[in-house]
């Protein structure tokens, strides 16, 4: 047994039926009742025997008996009229329900494309070009970083990143008899490189970048390192809780004389440019848990202090490659981040 389907009734898009010749049911009523009606004013008036009071034609009368003959059929063929307006009026009413319906299920069928998937190659374009300009940003970001390390590499492999008074004062008196009191392993120990330094202070990348952990080993052995090391981490540790991560900070370069007159002590607009993280959230979140949790705060302090004293010892013998290296860390960015919030660029 098979089905035929009928077309959808567009309402609006299709003609209405013609209308059949002939009377319609109301016209069939009105002309009854008419009839009816004629036909008992007929048999009233003229089978009916005239009264003996009434004398000649009175024109009064007359007119009086034609209305009441005939109104009652002028009121029947205005309900007729009625009845067939209305009739009219339903029709309308369902072509426009049909066409409403008509709109709704095309409505709902494109809605229904675009949730599976199919959308205007306009915007499929436009998707393309802003995912291309990320990658484009980002390798030109992580090309200009690993450009200024390679030079940093190159210049100065094997100089020593932080120059320790004591150790100086050590090597220039070496005739000098020591007493056997033991010395301790730290200050026997070389002292960090620029290029291990630089590649502790921004952390291994992932659990494989062995070179990323030997230096980071190395820097908590240094004991003029290591504080600020550990304090980096314990502050980066902190803002993580936050969701805040320091790959996703994407901070103005400063100059390398900036961040030498940082060093030099100068503080004011004249180092407002080391301030160059943007990100609002990242900056509403940090100073929000600066003024509610203490223990935030605390270790946010230590880490500027440690940052500031550790980077002055740096900047004496760094070049200008080597600072920007430096820049680029994780925790430089962390030191852009806090250090903007606590006012210390202001």
């Amino acid at each position: 047994m098979t089905t035929e389907k009928t077309p959808r009734n567009l309402g609006a898009t299709t003609r209405p039926e013609p209308r059949r010749a002939g009377l319609t049911a109301a016209d069939g009523i009105g002309l009854v009742l008419s009839a009816l009606w004629l036909t008992g004013a007929a048999v009233f008036f003229l089978f009916l025997p005239p009264s003996p009071t009434e004398s000649g034609a009175d024109p009064a009368r007359f007119v009086m008996t034609l209305l009441a003959i005939f109104m009652p059929v002028a009121l029947i063929w205005i309900g007729a009229a009625a009845a067939r307006s209305a009739r009219q009026m339903r029709e309308e009413s369902n072509r426009l329900q049909a066409a409403i319906d008509a709109m709704r299920y095309a409505y709902t069928s494109q809605g229904s494309q675009s949730a599976n998937g199919v959308r205007a190659p306009l915007e499929q374009k436009l998707d393309e070009i802003a995912r291309a300009q990320k990658k484009t940003e980002a390798a030109l970001a992580h090309l200009t970083s690993v450009n200024a390390r390679a030079t940093a590499v190159t210049r100065s492999p094997d100089r020593a990143a932080l120059t320790s008074p004591k150790r100086a004062e050590t090597s220039t008196d070496a005739n000098q008899t020591t007493l056997a009191l033991g010395t301790p392993a730290d200050t026997m120990a070389a002292p960090i490189s620029t290029e291990d330094l630089i590649k502790a202070l921004n952390f291994p990348e992932d659990e494989r970048d062995r070179d990323g952990f030997r230096a980071l080993r190395l820097a908590l052995r240094d004991h003029t390192a290591s504080p600020l090391v550990r304090s980096a981490q314990d502050i980066l540790t902190l803002l993580a809780e936050d969701g805040i991560y320091m790959d996703d900070l994407s901070p103005d370069r400063a100059r390398p004389e900036i961040w030498r007159r940082f060093a030099e002590g100068e503080r004011g607009r004249t180092i407002a440019g080391l301030g160059g993280v943007r990100d609002r959230s990242s900056l509403a979140l940090t100073a929000g848990r600066m003024r509610q949790d203490p223990v935030f705060r605390d270790c946010a302090h230590h880490f500027l202090r440690k940052f500031d004293t550790t980077f002055a010892t740096f900047e004496k013998g760094a070049s200008d490659s080597e600072i920007a290296s430096f820049a680029e860390t994780r925790s430089a960015r962390a030191f852009m981040l806090i250090g903007r919030v606590s006012g210390t660029f202001d």
